[in-house]
C-alpha cells in the first residue's frame, strides 16, 4: 500500500478535524468504513486510518492510561442505549447511500425519516458507535426542525 502525505491527517498548515474510535477488532472496522463509507484505507494498523470523503477515521484497541494521558483508559462503548457523541455524515443522496449501506452489510435503527430540514436515519458501526446519515432538504429553503416540546 502507498500512501502519499495527502492521503495522511497531516495539515502543511492549520488544522484538520479526525475522528478517532476505540475498536474491538482493527480489521472488521477498517473494513466497515472503507466499503460503507467508500474510503481509503491509507494505514492498515497502529493506528488504522481510513480517509473518507474529506475527513479520516481513525481506529485502535482500547487500552490504559498512557503518559500523555495519565488517567483515561480507552475502550468500546459499553452500552448502545446511552451515547454522549456520535459521527454525523452528511450525504447528497440518502435513498442511495442507504441502499448501497445496507448492501454493504450496515445495520440501521430506522430508513431514512423526513425531519423538515432534513432526512435522516441512524446506524451501528461494529463495535456499536452511533452514525448519524442525514441529507439536507428544507433547511436548503429555510425550513428546520420542529423546538423540542418544554417538560
Amino acid at each position: 500500500m502507498t500512501t502519499s502525505r495527502g492521503d495522511l491527517p497531516a495539515p502543511e498548515q492549520g488544522l484538520v478535524l479526525t475522528h478517532f474510535l476505540t475498536v474491538n477488532d482493527v480489521a472488521v472496522s477498517r473494513r466497515f468504513y472503507a466499503d460503507v463509507f467508500g474510503g481509503k484505507v491509507v494505514l492498515e494498523e497502529n493506528p488504522a486510518i481510513v480517509k473518507v470523503a474529506n475527513g479520516w477515521i481513525i481506529m485502535n484497541p482500547g487500552g490504559g492510561p498512557t503518559p500523555d494521558k495519565p488517567d483515561v483508559t480507552l475502550e468500546v462503548p459499553a452500552s448502545s442505549e446511552h451515547v454522549s457523541s456520535f459521527l454525523n455524515v452528511r450525504v447528497a443522496d440518502i435513498a442511495a447511500f442507504y441502499e448501497h449501506a445496507v448492501a454493504k452489510g450496515a445495520r440501521f435503527l430506522t430508513e431514512p425519516l423526513d425531519r423538515k430540514a432534513e432526512l435522516r436515519c441512524y446506524m451501528r458501526d461494529p463495535d456499536g458507535y452511533l452514525i448519524e446519515v442525514g441529507q439536507a432538504t428544507g433547511m436548503l429553503q429555510g425550513i428546520f426542525a420542529d423546538l423540542p416540546e418544554e417538560a
